[in-house]
């Protein structure tokens, strides 16, 4: 399997612009820049998009582990907050934070942890990254 996005740049790094696209079309001529990046610009960045991708691939990660355990969720809400230092080498990705609820009326709340933490490790893109990747996670009613 194989995934495609394609990006464009022009100008320099703090005075250019650039497009991110999709194969897929979800994302069209998306606008980024050195103000989306680092500051407060409209459109997107790398590491927002880095972040989307954790949270939607953790997200689907606990529904699998869910399903093996015979539990069905009825909802699961999953936050992924992305911290990018300056470190010696530069600006580095170094921890993400998943933040999940979960509505699972009469769940096991130590098979859901179960779940959760299995999730976390065998998601693809947390195995991808070399971030401290942390979590908390909660059944709500």
């Amino acid at each position: 399997m194989k995934r495609t996005a394609s990006a464009n740049w022009k100008g320099s790094l703090k005075d250019g612009k650039g497009l991110i696209s999709t194969k897929s079309g979800v994302l069209s001529n998306t606008q980024y820049s050195f103000s989306t990046r680092f500051e407060d610009g409209i459109g997107t960045n790398p590491e927002e998009l880095i972040a989307a991708a954790h949270a939607g691939c953790f997200t689907m990660a606990l529904s699998a582990e869910l399903g093996k355990a015979d539990i069905t969720p009825e909802a699961l809400n999953t936050t992924a907050t992305l911290t990018m230092d300056k470190l010696d080498a530069g600006w580095t990705v170094t921890a993400i934070h998943l933040a999940v609820e979960a509505k699972i009326p009469g769940a096991d709340a130590g098979k859901f942890q179960e779940a959760a933490k299995n999730a976390k490790a065998g998601c693809p893109i947390s195995r991808l990254l070399k971030a401290d990747i942390t979590m908390e996670a909660q059944l709500i009613s």
